[in-house]
């Protein structure tokens, strides 16, 4: 293979064409920050057309800025809990894509308040169910219908806390659970016409995809990266790469109603204290 630049480029066009993405169209909700972000990064850079629904104004703006170079990057300010956000937000993407290939529901609460379930406010675990679980249903219900004209796909980003868990985490366990059942629940009823998949990520360093006035910091250490049975913790890029693979018709079309553990190995790793 050529190594000069003419032939790195033609190789990365073929690569495009392979997955069957280039020049199709996507929403990312929760994009403008963490794995959202690397995901929206690595689409774009696939020739995709991105859409970021995001709740955080000043992140969206910002990495609309950042990426904005690599292809054509849209940001809608949406609650993906409010459902008029999303009927409006998805409205948008369509006026300006005029098409839907790929929903991914990424949006999350990721660092939840751990607290005993009998000191859990309700209010609180309605914020975390509202935000993790059924911003994910309403994303699912406004872009299904423009998902069945093209024949797509959504991937829900679920955690690897939907079946494991450590003290006190009732409200985001419970949320990351749901996900798992809505992907299989909503994989059957839409059989035939949009394949729907999950990604269960585990320790994935997001501290580069932070904002900027979030202090940087807080990188995991090399006895972090050592306990994973993969000798490192987790990046972006290894979710997006899933993301690219579960979202390409050629190359995982055969495969719906299923969950991805993407985690070094740690949920088969037996740990004795």
């Amino acid at each position: 293979m050529s190594r000069d630049k003419n032939g790195k480029e033609k190789y990365r066009q073929n690569r495009q064409d392979e997955n069957g993405l280039k020049g199709k169209f996507c929403i990312v909700t929760g994009g403008a920050q963490g794995i959202g972000k690397g995901i929206c990064r690595h689409l774009l850079q696939l020739g995709m057309g991105v859409a970021i629904f995001d709740n955080d104004a000043d992140a969206g703006f910002e990495t609309l800025e950042e990426l904005g170079d690599l292809g054509d990057l849209q940001f809608f300010h949406a609650d993906v809990g409010s459902e008029s956000d999303m009927r409006e937000a998805v409205g948008k993407t369509l006026e300006h894509f005029g098409a839907l290939h790929a929903l991914i529901n990424n949006a999350g609460i990721a660092n939840p308040l751990i607290k005993k379930a009998e000191e859990l406010e309700l209010a609180y675990w309605e914020k975390i169910i509202r935000i993790n679980l059924t911003g994910v249903f309403l994303a699912a219900k406004h872009c299904i219908p423009h998902l069945k004209t093209t024949g797509g796909s959504i991937v829900n980003v679920s955690s690897t806390r939907a079946l494991q868990s450590e003290p006190d985490g009732e409200a985001y366990a419970a949320s990351k659970g749901g996900v798992l059942a809505l992907t299989h629940a909503l994989a059957i009823s839409l059989s035939g016409k949009v394949r729907v998949n999950c990604i269960s990520p585990g320790w994935i360093d997001t501290s580069k995809n932070k904002k900027s006035s979030i202090p940087k910091g807080n990188e995991p250490t090399t006895e972090d990266h050592e306990q994973h049975p993969c000798g490192r913790a987790g990046e972006p890029a290894d979710i997006a790469h899933l993301v690219e693979f579960l979202i390409s018709p050629e190359k995982s079309g055969f495969i719906t109603a299923q969950n991805f553990i993407v985690d070094g190995g740690m949920t088969k790793k037996m740990i004795y204290i």
